[in-house]
Order: structure tokens, then sequence, then C-alpha cells
């Protein structure tokens, strides 16, 4: 239904990097200009690191960048999902997340902002009027819509997982009233949740009576494609909704595995 972004859609390239022969004076020089408080550090075309202010501040004063650095960085292939960097960045508690190509050079870096820009484009009243006409054009009918509360306990989830640490995310954006509506369709007596499964599993864990929702009302009872799968896959409420707890990615590295193997394809 809705088109995935990725975070080559977002990132930022050209980076301002430096190497860990860098002055360390220099660095807090261009700190000062730029603003910025952080750097990726590269070494012969490859990320081997990063420097930030509290690294100079905190560790034993050095002389350059490279008894500074951390070297242990989680890192994202730019062809990653938006939503799943930022899952992971909110796992892992990062900022900023450096974006490198499959031999571990710096294309890009990604941050929270990006993350918010990304979902402020990512509008769900956009989402919600691509699914209303789909159903209209797929059935042969008129619908209604309407921005309402549903009942938590009345939706019929059709997603037979979620990820652990999106709740989290999710139950905070709940906690401070930044969570998107979730889109839902009526459907006869049932209320078939569309999109916002994260949400609506966070909000039935907070005990939250109600979900935000966008409501197609189809005006008459039609069994979706989607209800159909989700009887086959038993998934009929939100306890049978399986939680992943893991952070794992294909698309997910840590730097010193990349030098790593990058050291074995040189040789």
């Amino acid at each position: 239904m809705a088109t995935k972004t990725y975070v080559k859609d977002y990132m930022t390239k050209n980076v301002i990097n430096v190497s860990p022969d860098t002055k360390t004076e220099e660095v807090i020089s261009l700190m000062k200009e730029s603003h910025h408080n952080s750097y990726p550090v590269v070494e012969n075309d490859r990320l081997v690191g990063m420097v930030t202010a509290f690294d100079i501040i905190s560790k034993e004063r050095a002389d350059t960048v490279r008894d500074l650095m951390t070297t242990k960085l989680v890192v994202a292939n730019q062809d990653l999902t938006i939503n799943d960097a930022s899952r992971v960045m909110f796992r892992r508690g990062i900022s900023r997340m450096p974006v490198v190509d499959s031999k571990g050079a710096l294309v890009g870096i990604i941050t929270n902002t990006d993350m918010v820009r990304s979902h402020i484009e990512r509008s769900t009243p956009n989402k919600v009027e691509y699914f209303k006409k789909t159903m209209e054009q797929l059935y042969g009918i008129k619908t209604t819509l309407k921005h309402m509360p549903v009942e938590t306990n009345q939706l019929r989830p059709t997603q037979d997982k979620v990820f652990a640490d999106e709740l989290e995310g999710r139950a905070y954006e709940l906690e401070k009233g930044l969570a998107e509506p979730a889109i839902v369709v009526k459907t006869g007596n049932r209320w078939i949740l569309v999109d916002g499964h994260h949400r609506a599993v966070a909000s039935k864990q907070k005990g939250y009576e109600t979900v935000d929702s966008y409501v197609i009302d189809l005006g008459q009872d039609i069994k979706l494609g989607m209800e159909k799968t989700a009887d086959k896959l038993g998934i009929r409420t939100f306890s049978d909704i399986e939680i992943i707890d893991d952070d794992k990615h294909p698309l997910i590295a840590l730097t010193e595995s990349i030098q790593d193997q990058a050291s074995k394809d040189d040789d």
C-alpha cells in the first residue's frame, strides 16, 4: 500500500570526515566552525571510526584522532529501509549512523533529524486516501472516511509479527501524543486493522481503551483479502501476534566486522 523509503533517500551525502592522523585541535576547530559534534573517521577510503565531542572531553588527552575515536560502530547499508534504520538507532541509543558500501567506504550519514523528516513526509492522510480509492476501485463501492477513536478490543489485526524495539518507540509516541492514527477498515460489524500494528499493540500493552484511527467504512459486509490471509495465519487477536525481540538485520553491521571482511578480500 505504502511506498517504502530507504536510507539512501534521506541520508546526507558528501559527509565531512577526518582521518586518524588529524590533530585533535583541528577537530575542535572544525566542531566550532560547523556546529557538528561528531565526525566519521576515514582511512584508506574506509570508515574506521567516529570521533565526538564527548570523546575529546571524556578521554585522556591525545594529539590525534587515532587515540580518541570510537572504532566499534553500528553502520547501515544505504538500501536499509527508514523504518528498520530508525528501529536500530532507537534501540542502540544513537543519533547519527554512518552509511557504508559493501567495502566499508563511507557514502553518507543518517541522523535522527532525517528520521523525523521522513516521518513527516510519509503523511498518513495520503496513505489513507490511496487505500480508500483502492477499496472503491476494487469493490466498485463508495466509502466514507472518519477520523475517530476505535475501541482497542474491537480491532482485528492482520499482521503476524511486530518488533519489540519499535513497540518501545510507538509507546513513547503515544505517551507524548505524537503517534500517527492507525488505518482501519470497517466492513460489516468488523474493524480490520490495516496499518499501525505497532501503535495498536503498544496501546493494548499500555491499557489504552481506544486507538486513534482513520476509519474507512465500506458501508457493507465485504470479506477483505487481508482478512482471509489473517484467518489462514490464525491471527484474530493481538495475543496471536509474535513480538520479535531481535535487532539483527542483513543490512546492519559493525565497522569491525566490515574491516575484517575487507582485509580478507584484500589478501
